[in-house]
């Protein structure tokens, strides 16, 4: 029965609107209060709009980045193996013609270099590298723009670490004696909410920034490797 009038009580009862919890004696418990990401992030000032703002961008290059690096490090084995028929029949004109097909960063240095099949090793040779700085420049579009907001995020999540003590500084000042925690808690909120902001966007950017360079590395080492293979495929004698 007591557990009945305490559930009834805590319906009825007019000084707990909210139908906080209630103890056996019908007093309300004190909840504890929880942390809300939303509050958080308003709490943070205009610089978490930036943060938000610089974490959506490095998402985007990182997804944008690692499509294209993932379509260039496709490894053809049959590729090679038609250039070098193509070469050994004399079809120079049908190994441009797959290379112009295949549209990889591979097929596009090797089609430079079938191109200039006549001249002296070391002008194939040098059309070769300047296709294949192109391609990693290629490969490499919109990574100085994430190493930026690895460095940058941290910075800015740094200023709103100051702004918002120098707002509690300054609710301190005016505030003259009747200063209280509650008048310091969102200058407080500020700096701290930032700080840790900065910290978790540029440590994100960070480690995908250098995945995405160890992927581009790995590209440009098969292309060397393809580059020298089609070197010695020059310099085979036909058979």
């Amino acid at each position: 029965m007591k557990i009945l009038s305490l559930f009834f009580l805590q319906l009825n009862n007019p000084i707990n609107p909210a139908n906080a919890p209630l103890d056996l004696t019908g007093e309300i418990i004190p909840t504890e209060a929880q942390m809300n990401i939303i509050d958080l992030f308003n709490k943070g000032g205009w610089i978490m709009y930036v943060l938000l703002f610089l974490s959506l961008l490095a998402l985007y290059i990182c997804i944008e980045r690692w499509l294209v690096i993932r379509q260039a490090d496709k490894n053809d084995e049959s590729f090679m193996n038609r250039i070098k028929d193509y070469i050994y029949d004399g079809k120079v004109d049908s190994a441009l013609n797959l290379c112009r097909m295949t549209q990889t960063a591979t097929a596009r240095m090797i089609g430079k270099g079938i191109s200039r099949l006549g001249r002296p090793t070391n002008d194939v040779l040098a059309a070769i590298e300047n296709a294949g700085d192109i391609e990693v420049a290629k490969l490499e579009k919109g990574m100085p723009v994430l190493a930026t907001i690895v460095a940058g995020a941290p910075m800015i999540g740094f200023l709103g670490t100051v702004t918002g003590m120098v707002r509690a500084f300054f609710d301190m000042a005016i505030a003259g004696a009747n200063v209280d925690v509650s008048l310091l808690s969102s200058g407080i909120y500020e700096a701290l909410v930032t700080t840790v902001g900065g910290l978790v966007v540029g440590i994100v950017a960070l480690f995908a920034y250098n995945y995405l360079v160890a992927k581009v590395d790995s590209v440009v080492n098969k292309l060397e490797a393809r580059t020298m293979d089609f070197m010695d495929l020059l310099n085979e004698p036909a058979k």
